[in-house]
């Protein structure tokens, strides 16, 4: 049996097929290599070169593989660009996920796992916000995940088909053997920001709104270590092979940091100061972001090995001296589709 990744070659998805090659798994990756990285997959996986919404082709993988599960990553991940591109993010988002939901459905598929975001909760009324709370997302990104979700669970009722929806909420650092990392150029992961601020990457790093109603004006996220998430989706996936109902989980700490808490983590961990733009506010921030995770902790027996901001930048700082120090290695072809 095997385990069908759509953007394995990303920065999650990564982490993820690492966890589940470590796990004695087999794992096929389907990733059209817009953001991901061939390198960031296990030696000598190559990956499957497509898109996730190609239904003849996910429906011959599942085929000639004998695809049990789906974990599902391809997608369009940034909210600003999502408010200038929303038909963009609506295709790339939904729709290429409504024909992968559909290709499993046709293809006999058991099991599905879905990459979805705590952007769907949009400003709480209350925090920390719990999967039971209403949805009210603020941005085009967060809405064309909200309505895969809808699918899917519609899916799940009219076809059998077995599924856990992961909230993320903010993801971060790196594998702490420096096996995968965030690696896109020009990424927007406040983590990774400040760290190649700190290291001189880039000029400075931008804060975005400073008059917000928390403790000192900046807002406030619940960072996940992404080696963490990996483990969930690992998780997730026994879960339902042992029979566990289709479910939506949050994937957090319960533990947020302010945008200038981050800062001065990456400050402490490098041991200098580097520069830092004080802006004004951004269209489809979210206040505060901290998630009610005992949920995930319970159902799927997963304990948290990196739930510490120390670690969290540590790592994501090990992560960027690495491609600083080291030219990426000489490309290996991918696969044809």
């Amino acid at each position: 049996m095997t385990v069908l990744v759509t953007g394995g070659a990303g920065y999650i998805g990564s982490h993820t097929v690492h966890a589940l090659v470590d796990a004695g798994e087999r794992v096929l990756v389907l990733d059209n290599l817009s953001t991901g990285f061939v390198s960031s997959l296990p030696k000598p996986m190559l990956p499957i070169v497509g898109d996730a919404g190609d239904q003849e082709l996910v429906g011959a993988l599942i085929a000639s593989h004998n695809v049990e599960a789906i974990i599902h990553f391809a997608g369009s991940t940034i909210v600003p660009d999502s408010l200038r591109d929303p038909l963009g993010y609506y295709r790339n988002n939904t729709v290429n996920s409504r024909a992968l939901i559909e290709a499993a459905v046709k293809g006999g598929v058991r099991h599905f796992i879905f990459s979805s975001t705590a952007a769907v909760y949009g400003n709480p009324a209350r925090v920390p916000v719990s999967e039971d709370d209403p949805v009210a997302p603020l941005s085009p990104y967060g809405w064309s995940k909200f309505m895969t979700e809808v699918m899917l669970r519609d899916a799940g009722a009219a076809h059998g088909l077995g599924h856990v929806i992961l909230r993320y909420f903010n993801v971060a650092g790196a594998d702490p053997g420096l096996r995968t990392g965030l690696s896109t150029p020009g990424a927007t992961h406040l983590v990774k920001v400040a760290v190649e601020a700190a290291l001189g990457r880039r000029p400075r790093i931008d804060v975005y709104g400073t008059d917000y109603p928390t403790a000192d004006g900046t807002c406030i996220r619940d960072f996940i270590h992404v080696s963490d998430l990996a483990r969930a989706h690992l998780a997730a996936l026994n879960y339902l092979r042992a029979g566990g109902a289709s479910v939506t989980l949050n994937c957090g700490y319960g533990r947020g940091y302010s945008v200038r808490e981050v800062i001065a983590a990456v400050r402490a961990a490098v041991g200098h100061d580097f520069p830092v733009h004080l802006a004004g506010r951004r269209d489809g921030d979210i206040i505060v972001s901290v998630a009610a995770a005992d949920r995930i902790r319970t159902l799927l027996n997963w304990t948290p090995q990196y739930d510490d901001l120390e670690a969290i930048v540590g790592h994501a700082l090990a992560w960027e001296r690495r491609l600083m120090a080291q030219q990426r290695p000489p490309a290996r072809a991918a696969v044809p589709a």
